[in-house]
């Protein structure tokens, strides 16, 4: 029987070599090395965050917070940095989106005629 994770754990190396992953790489240590920047990353994440547990939780999302996040996100896209750190992280998510792909199409071959 092969074992899937030493093949998986194998991709891992070449992913970390992928021109995707290096330009996301200098674009967070861009993002780390700048004090504003990443104030501004944190506070957007964090309010990300926040709201994914609440909606999870089933709980509303009030106004205030929706406008209050949506202020946050525009003061991040508004930093250099961080726009092209999201832009280098959107790249990379193609990749994995590709890869997932690749992945699930044996599984979506099973299914096929039924």
């Amino acid at each position: 029987m092969i074992n899937i994770y030493n093949e998986i754990n194998a991709l891992e190396g070449t992913f970390r070599k992928t021109s995707e992953f290096e330009e996301l790489k200098e674009a967070v240590e861009l993002v780390k090395n700048d004090e504003e920047a990443l104030n501004v990353f944190k506070n957007f994440r964090k309010i990300q965050i926040e709201l994914q547990k609440k909606q999870l939780a089933g709980e509303e999302i009030l106004e205030d917070e929706l406008v209050y996040a949506q202020k946050a996100a525009q003061l991040a896209q508004q930093n250099e940095k961080i726009s092209s750190m999201l832009e280098a992280e959107m790249k990379l998510s193609k990749v994995i989106e590709e890869v997932n792909r690749i992945l699930v199409k044996p599984i979506q071959t099973l299914y096929e005629g039924i």
